[in-house]
């Protein structure tokens, strides 16, 4: 028998374990509370706004993701939401034409590191709204709080899953011009990702406001790559939305979405 040099072995494995390392890493990506550092940065578009219909509104998130590892069985992961919103034409005349900082939202989920025996990811904790918004045009000008969830299994490239908060305006008496925060955020997923690490997915990102009965309904579909840039793992997406309700003078028909999320495996 002729036996191969070890160094021989070590680089004919080397690809395939850096295979293996890359779909681990788009699990991960897909995962909202992988135990990762990430940078995720996500740009929409959205038009057809306002009484004219003529309105466009564009919104980038800034969402950085840091877990914290509190024993051997639990982590912490935070998620932060940071808006930075261009508005214009949603009103004659200009009054509402804005740029600036939305109001941040700040989860916290406290997930066991292993899945449970049938697969499932957990993950559940607090979610505050911060009023952060550089403008009463941009933000709810009220502090919020209340639950937040998410609940996911990953198995033979396919990703499922929901994750939702719901939070009350903790502010007694609201601006006048404003509701009081009384919001219900559902986020359901599905995806799929094959050999070449490209991951077609759908979602939801609905929002219903119990204070005027109205639903926020965009359906996203996603096409994301991971992608390696001199070494440093990232994954690029795109896609185009769609409402399906809205509230009145709300987005209509179709939008689109681009993001970048720059990943720091440990």
């Amino acid at each position: 028998m002729q036996w191969m040099p070890v160094s021989l072995m070590v680089l004919s494995l080397a690809p395939i374990a850096q295979a293996e390392d890359s779909a681990e890493l788009a699990k991960k990506a897909l995962n909202p509370v992988a135990a990762m550092y990430s940078l995720p940065v996500q740009y929409n578009w959205d038009q057809k706004i306002g009484p004219s219909g003529e309105g466009m509104h564009s919104v980038t998130h800034i969402q950085p993701v840091l877990p914290f590892e509190l024993n051997d069985e639990w982590n912490l992961i935070s998620r932060t939401i940071l808006p930075i919103i261009d508005q214009h034409g949603l009103v004659s005349g200009g009054a509402a034409d804005k740029s600036g900082v939305g109001d941040i939202t700040q989860s916290f989920f406290f997930s066991p590191k292993q899945p449970t025996d049938s697969g499932w990811i957990l993950g559940a904790g607090p979610a505050l709204l911060i009023p952060t918004g550089s403008d009463e045009l941009l933000g709810s000008e009220q502090w919020g709080l209340g639950p937040t969830a998410v609940a996911l299994k990953q198995s033979n490239g396919w990703t499922r899953g929901i994750l939702a908060n719901h939070i009350w305006g903790l502010d007694g008496s609201p601006p006048d011009d404003k509701d009081k925060v009384n919001q219900t955020f559902l986020q359901p997923f599905f995806s799929y990702t094959n050999s070449s690490l490209t991951t077609y997915g759908i979602n939801t990102e609905s929002t219903y406001d119990w204070q005027t009965r109205e639903w926020s309904v965009p359906v996203n579909l996603t096409v994301t790559q991971l992608l390696k840039i001199s070494g440093h793992p990232l994954t690029v997406q795109v896609g185009p939305r769609y409402w399906l309700d809205s509230p009145d003078n709300g987005p209509q028909g179709w939008g689109f979405r681009a993001a970048v999320t720059f990943l720091f495996p440990r």
